[in-house]
């Protein structure tokens, strides 16, 4: 890759991702984790819980989803265990999350299907997950790589803003970054990308402002259309 100075006017090193991924271990080692991360450490790794998990995190802050999920798993953990509970109540149990309605039937949908299609036992097929209610590339590739520990690359606002601001991508979408990423990214780090860029993105390098003087990775990052940074 082409070197070239930043907003900073640094000479910039060789992007090096294993370089990269180093230092951001260091860095998000003091920042909490991104929500699902944080319930698979809490012991709440099944599929079921993780494809949950995901779809409550949908356009809702990791400090929403961690208690919201948490009341939901403390009265349902299974397919079957949701759809003993009434709509009323887990209509209650998501409210503070976005869209909770809408969510609420998801998930009840997709509870119901599970039980229809694989007794209750969710596959791990991208495919098959994305046909359920709520479930999107984002969300297959949580449950992948969190509940079943198969390799995949989840990409969130973060994780594609932050892959064209280091230069590694040169994309539009997520979509887009999803795809190239799978072209180009050592498979060590296909979890792990989204573990440390959520983290990364929302206290560090934010959409807004970055704090690129006092980054560890700013003799990396290209800062690929940043104009105002801290």
């Amino acid at each position: 890759m082409e070197e070239h100075a930043g907003p900073d006017c640094l000479p910039k090193e060789p992007f090096d991702i294993h370089a990269v991924f180093r230092r951001l271990r260091r860095v998000c080692a003091a920042l909490p984790k991104a929500a699902l991360f944080e319930l698979r450490d809490r012991g709440r790794r099944t599929p079921f819980e993780q494809l949950v998990a995901a779809v409550i995190s949908v356009r809702t802050r990791d400090e929403t989803t961690l208690p919201v999920a948490e009341a939901l798993f403390a009265r349902a953990r299974t397919p079957e265990e949701v759809l003993n509970l009434s709509p009323e109540e887990l209509e209650r149990l998501l409210a503070p999350a976005a869209f909770s309605e809408a969510k609420a039937r998801q998930i009840r949908a997709a509870s119901a299907l599970i039980l229809e299609r694989w007794n209750g036992a969710l596959p791990a097929d991208a495919d098959a997950l994305r046909s359920l209610p709520g479930v999107g590339p984002k969300v297959a590739g949580l449950v992948l790589a969190l509940g079943f520990g198969v390799p995949a690359i989840a990409v969130d606002v973060h994780v594609h803003r932050i892959t064209n601001r280091w230069g590694y991508v040169s994309t539009r979408t997520p979509e887009q970054t999803r795809a190239e990423l799978y072209e180009r990214l050592p498979r060590a780090y296909w979890v792990e990308i989204n573990e440390r860029l959520v983290p990364f993105g929302k206290f560090v390098c934010t959409g807004r402002r970055p704090k690129c003087s006092t980054c560890a990775l700013l003799s990396q990052c290209r800062q690929v259309g940043v104009t105002d940074h801290g």
